[in-house]
């Protein structure tokens, strides 16, 4: 069934879903240093981030959400939303997915490349970032 032979309450449900998985792949790659308080699912049709960060979070997860589960993605326009949606200091990441597929995460390619070489230690990731907005 396609997006738009869905009713608004069926296309909201499935928007809200994806939300809710990021929202809880968050707090549970984060369980040890913040609350689930700290990451909430943005209410559907509420201007802004989709995932909401505490100022807490936010020293974590330094990244604006925008999150589409849909079968025919404009994806600029998607790229365009978070760019407007983003807060000062972050990257974006628009989260996508489409029925019968697993949910893929859509960054800067220099952010991807800035994830690649710092590895997977978020610690030496963050003095990586750091270390690069020093020098410039």
């Amino acid at each position: 069934m396609e997006d738009n032979a869905l009713n608004p309450k069926s296309v909201k449900a499935k928007g809200r879903a994806l939300q809710n998985l990021v929202r809880d792949k968050l707090r549970e790659a984060h369980n040890l240093c913040l609350i689930d308080d700290d990451i909430q699912s943005q209410t559907m049709g509420m201007t802004g981030e989709d995932i909401v960060l505490s100022p807490a979070a936010r020293k974590y997860i330094p990244y604006s959400f925008e999150c589409k589960n849909q079968e025919r993605l404009q994806l600029w326009k998607a790229i365009e939303q978070a760019e407007a949606n983003k807060k000062d200091k972050c990257e974006i990441a628009v989260i996508v997915k489409r029925n019968r597929t697993k949910p893929y995460a859509l960054i800067d390619l220099d952010h991807f490349i800035d994830l690649i070489v710092a590895g997977n230690d978020s610690k030496d990731y963050m003095e990586f970032r750091q270390n690069k907005r020093n020098s410039k």
